[in-house]
């Protein structure tokens, strides 16, 4: 096999493998009614004058399944990480005792569980949408290699290759929206 295919193979895994990445980052933001420190993940807190992840100014812990606690660094951060989480439209109320912050996770109802499924579904379609765009592009790159004078049989060797990993990962991306579906839609 030439240096081109293993370098096309080799890089359609890479990104492949990012995409799984990916998801797997998307499905932790989606909420399964336990409380996670990963909810607040896109919070931005004003700092002085700077926008800061929230996780830079305080400590985030989840104490027990339906309660997350913010223990600011700062006393003087209290209020700023209060409407921080107020403005990111999370669904949060947060509750201010002068010295943390606690934020009771209500539990989700069968409607909200749904949506969320849905979401799940999206996002796994979205990686798998990700794979096919991969695996038509290293395609592409093989076939224009075969026109190049790369002897067809290597080249058909890398197509299965390619589709082999593309199987894989598809396969990966079920299990994770399998596993993710189980978790929100367990009350």
């Amino acid at each position: 096999m030439t240096d081109e295919l293993k370098l096309i193979i080799d890089s359609a895994n890479e990104l492949m493998t990012k995409s799984i990445d990916h998801l797997e980052h998307e499905l932790t933001k989606i909420r399964a009614g336990k409380a996670n420190p990963q909810m607040l993940e896109g919070v931005m807190v004003e700092y002085y004058g700077a926008k800061t992840a929230l996780s830079g100014v305080a400590s985030v812990s989840t104490p027990d399944p339906r309660t997350i606690v913010i223990q600011p660094w700062e006393k003087s951060m209290i209020t700023p990480i209060e409407k921080a989480i107020q403005s990111a439209n999370l669904g949060f109320n947060p509750q201010n005792d002068g010295i943390l912050i606690r934020i009771i996770v209500p539990p989700l109802t069968e409607d909200r569980r749904k949506e969320l499924v849905k979401r799940s579904k999206a996002e796994a379609e979205n990686a798998k949408v990700s794979l096919r765009n991969i695996r038509k592009d290293s395609n592409d790159s093989i076939k224009k290699l075969q026109k190049d004078g790369t002897p067809e049989d290597m080249c058909k060797t890398a197509e299965t290759k390619i589709q082999d990993f593309t199987n894989t990962f598809s396969t990966k991306i079920d299990k994770h929206l399998e596993i993710k579906e189980k978790e929100i839609m367990t009350v």
